[in-house]
């Protein structure tokens, strides 16, 4: 059974907040709601999360400055919603990065297909042949979206699934956190970013997760991604130290 993707709603209406979460909940979609700006942009940073819901009237940050600070950072996909039917918000919604944007009042049907939509988009096509990559006892299928260990399933968040993946395409290759930055963003059909230093401890906070998860699949694969010291990670199945 495929794991519901994670939708992050940033919404400081309460009521609303509550009615949309148990419709996406009903529609085999995970749901947590972030209540201010500040909060939301916390948990969106986490790495946890497939999508990101954002209202554009926010307390404490408000919607814009979230989608900004989010976008120095995560190539995570955002619909931005808002009771604001001006132009110029939808603009700089989407300027700023949003993948779309919805106006107050919205069908909850239509949400659903919306978010449904940036994740298909989300997810890359295969560019030429090889859609699964194999390294030891792991193995990852690009197009398929699936990551098994010694055979069983495993379950990443796409963020996730994205470092893994380029770690796996690159195996062998050691890989500063910029290039893993910059090729995320490549990945997702984003232009080149601004390398923000403190995007390091989110990848490294990310990869630790992938490791605990692979690990606990088969400890085989508990050191299949490696740090280089003062460099960046490297994929691969050779001995750690070994030529």
């Amino acid at each position: 059974m495929q794991t519901p993707a994670k939708v992050l709603l940033i919404e400081d209406d309460v009521r609303l907040a509550e009615r949309t979460a148990e419709y996406l909940q009903g529609h085999e979609l995970a749901v947590e709601v972030a209540g201010d700006g500040e909060a939301g942009l916390a948990r969106a940073l986490s790495g946890e999360f497939d999508v990101i819901l954002l209202d554009l009237m926010l307390p404490r940050l408000d919607g814009l400055e979230v989608c900004r600070r989010l976008r120095q950072r995560s190539a995570l996909p955002v619909i931005m919603l808002s009771a604001r039917s001006e132009e110029i918000d939808r603009i700089l919604g989407l300027e700023l990065g949003a993948d779309d944007y919805l106006p107050k009042p919205y069908s909850p049907r239509e949400l659903v297909a919306r978010i449904r939509a940036v994740l298909r988009r989300a997810v890359p096509s295969p560019e030429g042949p090889t859609s699964a990559l194999r390294c030891g006892p792991l193995v990852v299928d690009r197009v398929r979206r699936r990551i098994e260990v010694a055979g069983a399933a495993c379950d990443l968040t796409a963020h996730q699934f994205d470092l893994l993946w380029l770690l796996l395409e690159a195996r062998g290759q050691v890989l500063s956190r910029e290039q893993l930055y910059q090729r995320l963003r490549a990945l997702r059909g984003q232009p080149p970013g601004t390398y923000d230093p403190s995007v390091d401890r989110s990848i490294d906070v990310q990869l630790s997760k992938i490791r605990g998860t692979l690990a606990a699949a088969d400890p085989r694969a508990a050191g299949l991604i490696r740090t280089v010291r003062g460099v960046g990670y490297v994929l691969d199945d050779a001995p750690e130290g070994a030529a």
